[in-house]
């Protein structure tokens, strides 16, 4: 964990707790150790640094492209620990990179949705279902509340607003023998999304608010 990303866990953490309120809930179901995948509903741009806040070990987390423009700002989520992504999620590159890192028996931290989805969830990408299959993964379900209020990055520093936390029980996929089709991998996602839907108020769920 290097310097950079120690440093914005800390700033994160005081500014939650002092100009926000700062809650997290189920830190004891987050395994210690082995290759895990965080899926979490998508609301703001400040949901990756409440992630990161949030757990307890350190995330690679997937990011959209579209901040990795500028080199000030690809430097930082390089040293955040980022890696850039389409919104569908499908790059082979990227998908190899992230099960090397599982592989070493790190954490990636994946919002599926690709997109912001304020007050509502949206249809997540596959990309994620393939990911755990292929890496054999634990899954650990996150659920994100209060960040749809923070509107702007300065607003990051000063939330003024409730930031909930809520982490579910891990658990992994079933064993598929054969081909992972267009299908059975969407039928995946949607059981990892309903995972994270049920942490959340019913009127946060949309998409998933039906399936189970």
């Amino acid at each position: 964990m290097n310097i950079v990303y120690k440093a914005s866990i800390l700033l994160a953490k005081f500014c939650f707790y002092t100009f926000g309120r700062w809650e997290v809930i189920g830190q004891e179901a987050i395994p210690p150790r082995g290759r895990l995948i965080i899926v979490a509903n998508h609301q703001s741009n400040a949901d990756p640094p409440v992630l990161v806040a949030a757990i307890n070990r350190p995330l690679n987390l997937v990011a959209k492209r579209e901040l990795f423009r500028s080199p000030i700002a690809r430097w930082f989520m390089r040293k955040w620990q980022a890696y850039p992504a389409d919104k569908d999620g499908k790059e082979i590159d990227l998908i190899r990179g992230l099960i090397k890192k599982l592989n070493q028996e790190e954490v990636v931290a994946i919002f599926p949705e690709g997109s912001r989805h304020p007050h509502s969830m949206g249809q997540a990408s596959s990309g994620v279902a393939y990911l755990a299959m292929k890496a054999s993964a634990t899954i650990l379900p996150v659920a994100i509340t209060g960040t749809e209020n923070i509107k702007s990055f300065k607003r990051l520093f000063f939330p003024l607003t409730h930031l909930k936390v809520t982490i579910g029980d891990p658990f992994s996929l079933p064993t598929i023998e054969g081909k992972l089709t267009p299908s059975l991998l969407n039928s995946l996602t949607d059981m990892v999304m309903s995972r994270v839907a049920i942490l959340l108020p019913e009127n946060y769920r949309g998409v998933y608010s039906n399936k189970r």
